[in-house]
């Protein structure tokens, strides 16, 4: 065993990315999802997205062995649970039913971002299993340190979930629908793979958008305007002005430094009628993977938001050879249109003993019905079955 290998294991908590750096974050998060990178990360504490009386407080983590870093993990102190889409409601009500504080918790997580990435990003030789060890033993004492309940990894890796289990972070499962890329050479290519009735279906959902004389763009590069974000925004905050009252979790200026700095990762949809924008929808994208983030409209357009957020986003990845497709959490009328069901993945940490195997037994129950609802999920997917003579 190399010297490396047997130095400890230390942990630094920084309020801010900034005072970590660019160039000591992206040296372990350049090979992951753009929601990881330095970039992402800080344009939402610089435009007030979290910090402040958001109820998301950064806590991120360096990691080092000896005195030089090893990773990165992105860490928030909660004072609530709203924009991380892995619901414990319930169990904070349970907490205030018995009188004590559910918040502040601690959650690992992308503030707003329902998309399974990396979070505990690291380089170099050393031994897994006792990072892990020496990792949750710091985040119990960090709980107590600043009286907080609970330790939350929201979408994490599957493997990294099944490790984190072993250390008393508990394991639950979520179902997610997504889109896999079988090396298609077209939509139509794609289409063939339905069954007759199915294929129909989304034929005529598109044909219903020309009919009704609208245009659908997908814009990236030097093609996609400050202007065409300005648009974007003004549909994402009537949208939410319209089913919650408020203007979203997102603010303006986010979107505006998403454009400057993270340009190559977007690409936007956007509708036109009578040459008018109507509606947009914006994806962030890598070389792997396409992921539906935000979408708004200003006029009400039959089957204009299964055109703007599924299927320009299937051909996009078609188009550009891209794995795999993740249009945003919930929604089964995903399912009709190819989206399969998978597994998402999360752990959990209860401080007090009691409430801790009260999740446990009932993250248990929440399996059971979850598999079930994934078997009934896969039986409603519009692909056709193959016989053998094929």
């Amino acid at each position: 065993m190399s010297s490396k290998n047997t130095l400890l294991f230390t942990f630094k908590f920084f309020t801010s990315i900034e005072k970590i750096g660019q160039t000591t974050w992206n040296a372990f998060a350049k090979e992951h999802s753009p929601f990881c990178q330095y970039n992402f990360l800080h344009n939402l504490e610089a435009t007030g997205c979290v910090g402040g009386q958001t109820g998301w407080h950064p806590q991120h983590v360096v990691i080092y062995q000896g005195a030089e870093p090893i990773g990165v993990l992105p860490l928030y102190k909660k004072t609530h649970s709203y924009g991380e889409y892995v619901f414990d409601f319930a169990w904070a009500n349970t907490y205030r039913e018995y009188g004590i504080n559910y918040y502040p918790k601690l959650v690992s997580a992308i503030p707003y971002t329902p998309v399974t990435t990396a979070k505990l990003m690291t380089a170099g030789c050393y031994d897994k299993n006792a990072l892990l060890t020496a990792l949750c033993k710091t985040i119990e004492q960090q709980l107590s340190n600043l009286a907080m309940s609970s330790m939350h990894w929201l979408f994490v890796e599957k493997s990294v979930s099944e490790n984190l289990s072993k250390h008393k972070q508990l394991m639950r499962h979520s179902v997610q629908f997504q889109w896999f890329n079988k090396e298609y050479k077209s939509f139509e290519d794609y289409l063939t793979t339905f069954n007759s009735r199915k294929r129909k279906s989304v034929k005529k959902e598109r044909l219903k958008v020309i009919e009704q004389e609208v245009e659908v763009k997908r814009l990236q590069g030097d093609m996609l305007t400050k202007q065409d974000m300005k648009f974007f925004y003004h549909c994402y905050k009537q949208t939410y002005l319209k089913r919650s009252g408020h203007e979203g979790y997102l603010t303006e200026q986010f979107f505006e430094q998403l454009y400057i700095n993270m340009l190559e990762n977007l690409m936007l949809v956007v509708a036109y009628k009578s040459e008018k924008p109507i509606a947009s929808a914006l994806f962030i994208y890598d070389n792997h993977q396409l992921c539906g983030r935000y979408w708004g409209a200003l006029e009400d357009i039959s089957n204009l938001h299964f055109e703007c957020c599924y299927y320009q986003g299937i051909e996009f990845c078609i188009e550009n050879n891209i794995n795999t497709f993740n249009p945003g959490t919930q929604g089964e009328h995903k399912i009709l249109r190819g989206f399969e069901p998978i597994y998402c993945y999360s752990n959990h940490f209860l401080g007090e003993l009691a409430f801790h195997d009260a999740v446990a037994k009932f993250i248990d129950k929440e399996t059971e019905g979850l598999q079930q609802y994934k078997a009934q999920a896969e039986l409603l997917l519009p692909y056709r079955k193959i016989s053998s003579n094929e």
